[in-house]
This record gives C-alpha cells, structure tokens and sequence, in this order.
C-alpha cells in the first residue's frame, strides 16, 4: 500500500526528504537552547559579569532565529509535498477510472469514486503531511529531550521512564477502539454521498412528485448514521487529549516538588537551580512532543481506511486492454457475431446473452426490436468492446475485436447510447467530442445530417450557446440530436443507436434515417428502437427475446413470421388509430 501510493509523490520528492532534514535542525536548536539557558542561570547564581550574559544572550538569539528559519522552511516545503502528493494522487485515480472498462466501472459506485477523490485524498494528505513533519518532529524532540534530560537532571529525569509506557500502552488501547469504526463509517460516507447525487441528478422527478420531505428524511437518516459513528469514534480518540494532559501536569508537579526538594536540601551541589529549569523545558518538550506523536497516530488509524479505498483504485487493473500487436485499421463496417454468449459477472447463474449468431454486411441498416430486458443494449455493447464475450467472437471487418487497438475500434464504432449525455461547454465543444479537428464546415454537416441545425440557429448565439453540465437547458429531443451528431464526426464504419431517438418526433426521425441512408450509404447502421417505424425500412429487423435473437427479417417477412413483431407492430398502430380518431 505505501509503495503505490509513494508512486505518486514524483516531483515532490525532494520537498519530501528535505522537510525532515530541516525539522532536524529545528530540533537540535531547541533542545540546545534549554542546556544554554541552564547554563547562564548557573553563571549568574555564581556571579558572573555583563559580559559572560551578554555572550550567552547572543547565543540565544542566534540558536533562537535559526530554529525559525528552519522551522519556516520545513512548514513551506511540507505544505508543497503534501499539497503536490494529493495533487499527484488525484490526477493516477482520475487517469487510472478513465481506462477503466465497464465491468470496472461496475464494482464501483460513483458517489464512492466521489468519496475516495475527496475526502480519502484529504484524508492521506494530512497524514503524509503529520508524517513527513510531526511525525519525524515528535520522535527527534522525544531522544534529543531524553538524553539532555537525563545528561542535566539525572534522577528527576527517572519520571520519564513512568510516563512514556503509560502513554503508550493508552494510545495503543485507543487506537485499537477506534479504527474498526473508521472502517465502517467511511462506507456510510458511500452511502451518503450516494443518496445526494441521486436527489441532485433527480431533482426534477423529485419536485413533480412532491417527495422533497420524503428525499429530507432519507438524507438526514443517512447522515445521522454517519454522525453517530463518528461521534463514537471521536469520544474514544478524545481520551487521548485529557491522558497526555494528565502524563504533562503529573510530570512537571514532580519535577517542581521534588527539583526543590533537591535543591534546597543539597543547596544546589547536587540539583542546581539551572539543571531544574532545563529539565522542568525537557520534560515539556518530551511530554508535548508524545502528544503530538499521539496526534500522529490519530490521524494515520483516520486515514489508513482511507489509503486502503485509493490504493484499490489505483490497483485495479482494466479488463479490457489493447494486445501488444494490436490491428489498427479496419477494412470495412462488417459485423459477425459467432456463438455469442455473455454474462456480465463471473458469478452471474444465467447469460444476458446466448447462442447469439449473426451477420452484418458493410453498410446494411440493421433494425433492433424488443421488451425491456431482451438484451439490446447488451448486445451493441460487445461490438465496440465495451465488454468481452464470455464465449465465442465479435468480429468487425472480419478481425476479432480482441484483435484491434482499442482506441482504432472505439474510433471506428460510434455509439450514441441510451443515456445521452452533454458536457458543460458550447454546442462547439461537445460536437468535438467526436471529432478534436471538426472544421465549423463538418459540425454544419453533421448537425444538417441529424436534424439539429434547426433548432441551433434559432439560438442567439447559435454553435457557440453554453450547455449546462448534463444538457440540462436543452430538450431530450434536441440533447438526442447533438449526440447523434457528435457520432458522426467521427466518420465511423459502424453507427450505433441505442434507443436514441426515442424523444424526437417521428417526422424527425425519419428525416434523420433518410439522411443517414443518402449520406453515409458505406456506413453500417444498426438502430435499436422501441417504435416499429423507427426501423421499418430498415435492410433486415433482429427480434430479441430473453438474450436470444428470436427472429430475423424485413418488415413484411416478420410479419408473416414473427408473432413477437406482429404484436408489437399491431398494439402500437392500434395506439396510433386511437390517438388519430381522438
């Protein structure tokens, strides 16, 4: 776990390794300055002139200054590795998600890839700050204070050897207490995050059945889960507090009672009163540099749970890779499915898909029918290799897609999926989406092509109108449109459309098929439809029921030979007589 995330402190290395150096410094400076202060006391309880005080008050002062500078430099480069390290650490998760395949995508939630971008990345950049300063800080302090303690005091240095196992043994209790709790919060932090993205993405459902109390209750029950374990935790990590108080308090009540005692019963020959101060500033500095060890320790048991969540981001391992002699150029928009089965977990008791044989033509208009849940989308899916068959091959232009670069046939097989998605930024920015290097010329095309130019020119601004994150200005019909046209720049052999028109009306969605048969003939395309005359025309009709392919055929064929099509063509011309008489 430490090895993958020191990976990604790169550049900040040596910010890394010069702030203990410097904390070093610091900490002798500061450990030297109570045995000088214990040695001008004894000078001047003997007698001595301006001049030695002078001497030793300009030491001081140097010691003083130099334990600041170096002190300042340690907290700058401390916040620039840890500031970078997070930075760092963020940028390897959002690169390691974006290779991710679906099957990835789909053992994470997004409201936890949220979690672990955020609060977990916060969580490990304020221990890897604690531990690169405090940490290193807290254990120099502690020897060097131990050593001058025992070197200046002699027997008044024995109570360190009583506080510091106490101390430790505590911390060890408390530590053990608290980390199962941590454990499991961070998982409610999920949960939490999970219930917010959905309202905010459902706002609008939300509002048209008036369930906003409803979403208040399941929010507020969430985050009072989250508080409860918190607070747990926090009362148990609150001991640690009051016990190093009492370990600080018990130690320099000691220190003074029995200090004094020795000095006035041997009258400074044994205990002078300068060994007393200097180790009344030890046993301080000891007593403090635990607590902020403790502190250390607190903070680390929060952010182990944390780091384990990163590294298991940063671990995981794409399923879907290039091969090393990857094919990158496809001959033609050919498809063949070859005993096609596929389930989407390894422990999935029944396929999504079985027996799937199927062969496309370059350049056929392929027509997809069938109920919720007979497997459409699963089955376009494979074709780009969204995912991998579980037996069989997927071929286009007659290779394996195993076979190709990946980014060759994801470039080659546009997708418009069911769940059409916009970016904030302009019309502009979201067609180059499909092409970086669209001309305004081929955009225009596009557009004309999928019947959005229409509704674009009446905008004030036209190709340069601002999109809200998620299209959220702008109709599902229009929002369709684009996305088609964001496929088509990229001039693809293959053109998928999951559903995609489903919003549009049916004037514009033939206008839009019979753009796509006049001005892309070479281009294969296949449109999954819940309406009949989406894919009437088309060259040949699959019906799909339960993963299967049921029937294969054009318009007339099917009619005469599938029951499912005849249906589904009947009820909805029925629906469509009733609404016309009405």
């Amino acid at each position: 776990m430490v090895k993958t995330l020191a990976r990604s402190i790169r550049e900040f290395k040596t910010a890394a390794i010069l702030t203990p150096l410097l904390v070093l410094v610091e900490v002798v400076l500061e450990c030297i300055i109570p045995f000088t202060i214990a040695n001008l006391v004894n000078e001047m309880q003997a007698g001595c002139g301006m001049d030695v005080i002078v001497h030793y008050g300009i030491q001081l002062v140097i010691m003083a200054v130099l334990s600041l500078v170096f002190g300042v430099a340690a907290g700058n480069r401390c916040a620039t590795a840890s500031t970078g390290f997070a930075r760092n650490l963020r940028k390897d998760m959002f690169y390691r998600i974006q290779d991710y395949s679906f099957e990835n995508i789909d053992k994470f939630s997004v409201s936890s890839l949220v979690t672990r971008m955020t609060t977990d990345v916060m969580n490990v950049q304020m221990a890897f700050m604690m531990i690169i300063r405090v940490a290193i800080r807290g254990p120099l302090m502690l020897v060097f204070s131990f050593i001058m303690g025992f070197a200046m005091g002699g027997r008044l240095a024995m109570i360190f050897l009583i506080t510091i196992p106490l101390l430790g043994v505590g911390l060890v209790l408390v530590i053990r207490k608290a980390t199962p709790i941590f454990r499991k919060v961070f998982r409610k932090y999920d949960a939490l995050n999970d219930s917010v993205q959905e309202n905010v993405q459902a706002m609008r459902v939300v509002k048209s059945y008036v369930r906003e109390e409803y979403e208040k209750k399941k929010f507020a029950a969430a985050a009072e889960d989250v508080c409860k374990d918190f607070t747990r935790a926090e009362r148990i990590m609150a001991l640690n507090n009051p016990m190093m108080q009492f370990c600080i308090y018990a130690g320099m009540a000691f220190v003074l009672s029995y200090g004094s005692y020795e000095v006035i019963t041997s009258r400074g020959m044994e205990v002078a009163v300068g060994q007393m101060s200097a180790i009344l500033t030890y046993s301080f500095q000891i007593l403090m540099s635990l607590m902020m060890l403790s502190m250390v320790f607190v903070l680390i048991t929060m952010s182990m749970e944390s780091a384990e969540r990163i590294v298991e981001v940063l671990t995981e391992k794409s399923s879907l890779t290039s091969p090393e002699d990857a094919i990158t150029e496809i001959k033609d928009g050919s498809i063949d499915f070859e005993n096609v089965s596929f389930k989407y977990s390894k422990k999935a008791e029944r396929m999504a898909l079985a027996d799937v044989n199927l062969h496309i033509k370059s350049g056929e208009v392929i027509g997809i029918l069938g109920g919720t849940g007979s497997s459409k989308t699963t089955l376009i899916q494979l074709i780009p290799r969204l995912y991998d068959v579980t037996e069989g091959c997927v071929k286009v232009g007659g290779v394996d897609v195993r076979k190709y670069d990946l980014e060759t046939l994801r470039n080659n097989v546009a997708v418009v999926l069911q769940k059409n998605v916009l970016f904030s930024g302009t019309i502009k920015d979201n067609l180059r989406w499909g092409n970086p290097d669209a001309t305004d010329e081929e955009m225009l095309e596009a557009c004309k092509l999928a019947q959005a130019d229409e509704f674009i020119q009446q905008f004030p601004a036209k190709y340069n109108t601002w999109i809200e994150q998620g299209g959220s200005n702008v109709s599902g019909g229009q929002k369709q449109r684009l996305c088609i046209a964001r496929a088509l720049l990229k001039k693809p052999k293959v053109l998928i459309l999951d559903d995609s028109t489903s919003a549009v009306d049916t004037r514009t969605d033939a206008l839009i098929r019979q753009g796509f048969r006049e001005f892309i003939p070479e281009t294969t395309k296949i449109i999954i439809a819940q309406r009949v005359a989406s894919v009437q025309d088309a060259d040949r009709i699959i019906v799909m029921e339960g993963g299967r392919i049921s029937a294969i055929g054009t318009h007339d064929e099917l009619m005469q030979s599938s029951e499912i099509y005849r249906e589904i063509f009947t009820t909805q011309n029925k629906a469509g007589d009733q609404d016309g008489e009405e």
